[in-house]
């Protein structure tokens, strides 16, 4: 049979019905696809796959299980380097990573590996895993992780299999970070998915204390010297939303991605009343933006029952920061792109209520500090779009509260923590940094590395520390 250059196709919910639920989206391959799927790969014998990919999964030997109908024997695999593989077959930018350096894309489309990560994951949890815990040494260090996103969940989790108590702090009322507040439902299932794995960290020996704000209940010098945690690894991700600056921001109809989807990932406000936490949007919505975040909050908008949804964003479509898949599916559920237009102002009814979004059409100039074209304002092309809703999705940056009560750790201009990119090793002796913190608002993946890569450095300097 000759090869396929195509990938086998991902089941998806038709796009008019998912358009109105909140239940996933891709409904992940079925045995026989899945073993189709990894019959692609040509197991390469210099494997390039590995390269893409941050945590550094052993590609070729997982889907080599695959092609066996080994699926436990793919899982373990996978787990030996990743240890949140249900989230990262969802959520992971895979063609930015280990796909593009499949050596099938260099003819057709590469083998999909997120796909089959996502299949063997999920398997694994349909069958009910079993997790042995940790057999903690009578004399065992304790290691403190500040924030349950994935590079903390990750660092977590990498530490305790080296043998530490690890106790992570998470300042909200659950813990998953990005995972539980950020990222949408029908895109990555709470219950299903992200609390399955984060309670196979508690099985593993992990503590986790929810409502533990870091920098007021507590600072890290006081984990360190008066709870007596050996090393700290701050992972509090990049939650501080950033907003355009212009007249009308403050009125009624105008969020901030991050609390628009908090509200309705976190504090489930898409099933009000049954929760308490109620959220607004009226018939038509603007989402200004064009990164995943602007995706998520467009389709959320959208299944919280807007009938016009916008993405106003000031470059083209080549320009979309936002993976092709988020785009592609806003597209098939009817978002509308005003692609070329950038806002200059919210216009507010008497009330003081959002009416109207003023924009500006915008043309592509020469490429600026990043690379991509300068979007320039054409002069007088100034229009009204009529709009109940405005959220801002143009990027956030680090919450401050544990840098400004941590003397000795420096941080850069954009209040990043800064940190030694291979160990994640603060200018503080004991103290580790990884994520978002460190880098600004990336990905999960790459939040996982880093996690990884600091548990790495933090066992190094224990041991150090106790020789």
């Amino acid at each position: 049979m000759p090869l396929s250059l195509t990938k086998h196709e991902m089941p998806e919910q038709d796009p008019k019905v998912r358009a109105r639920n909140f239940d996933e989206v891709a409904l992940g391959y079925g045995e026989d696809a899945a073993v189709a799927e990894a019959a692609r790969c040509l197991n390469c014998k210099i494997p390039q796959c590995r390269k893409g990919c941050p945590v550094q999964v052993d590609i070729p030997a997982f889907i080599s299980h695959m092609k066996e109908k080994d699926f436990a024997g793919a899982i373990a695999k996978i787990k030996e380097s990743n240890g949140l593989p249900a989230v990262c077959g969802r959520v992971c930018p895979q063609e930015n990573q280990c796909e593009k350096y499949c050596v099938l894309a260099k003819k057709g489309e590469s083998v999909a590996i997120g796909r089959l990560e996502r299949f063997a994951a999920d398997a694994s949890l349909a069958a009910g895993e079993t997790i042995t815990p940790i057999e903690y040494a009578d004399d065992a260090q304790t290691v403190a992780v500040i924030g349950s996103g994935p590079a903390g969940l990750s660092a977590a989790g990498d530490l305790a299999k080296l043998g530490y108590k690890v106790t992570i702090f998470e300042a909200l009322h659950t813990a998953g970070g990005v995972l539980s507040y950020g990222i949408p439902e029908f895109r990555l299932p709470k219950d299903k998915v992200v609390q399955v794995e984060i309670d196979n960290l508690r099985k593993l020996g992990v503590t986790i204390e929810v409502n533990s704000v870091a920098g007021k209940l507590f600072t890290v010098d006081e984990l360190m010297q008066e709870e007596g945690f050996g090393a700290v690894f701050i992972a509090t991700g990049a939650g501080l939303p950033s907003f355009m600056e212009i007249p009308g921001e403050n009125l009624n109809g105008v969020y901030s991605a991050n609390e628009f989807l908090t509200r309705c990932n976190l504090m489930k406000a898409y099933q009000f009343p049954n929760h308490a936490t109620p959220i607004r949007v009226g018939k038509n919505v603007a989402v200004v933006g064009g990164g995943n975040v602007a995706m998520d909050a467009a389709r959320t908008s959208l299944r919280l029952g807007a009938e016009h949804v916008y993405i106003v964003y000031r470059r083209g479509e080549e320009e979309l920061p936002a993976r092709r898949e988020e785009v592609h599916h806003a597209k098939a559920e009817g978002i509308d792109f005003k692609l070329l237009n950038n806002p200059v102002e919210v216009i507010g009814d008497e009330d003081g209520w959002v009416k109207e979004l003023r924009c500006i059409k915008m043309e592509l100039g020469e490429p600026d500090a990043s690379g991509r074209r300068r979007p320039v304002a054409i002069e007088g092309s100034e229009f009204n779009l009529p709009v109940d809703t405005v959220v801002v999705a143009i990027g956030q940056g680090p919450n401050p509260l544990v840098q400004a009560t941590t003397p000795g750790m420096d941080t850069n201009k954009r209040g990043n923590i800064v940190a030694d990119e291979e160990t994640g090793a603060t200018t503080k002796p004991g103290v580790f940094a990884g994520g978002d913190i460190v880098t600004g608002a990336a990905t999960v993946i790459l939040a996982m590395g880093a996690g990884k890569k600091a548990a790495v450095a933090i066992d190094a300097y224990l041991k150090e520390k106790r020789a």
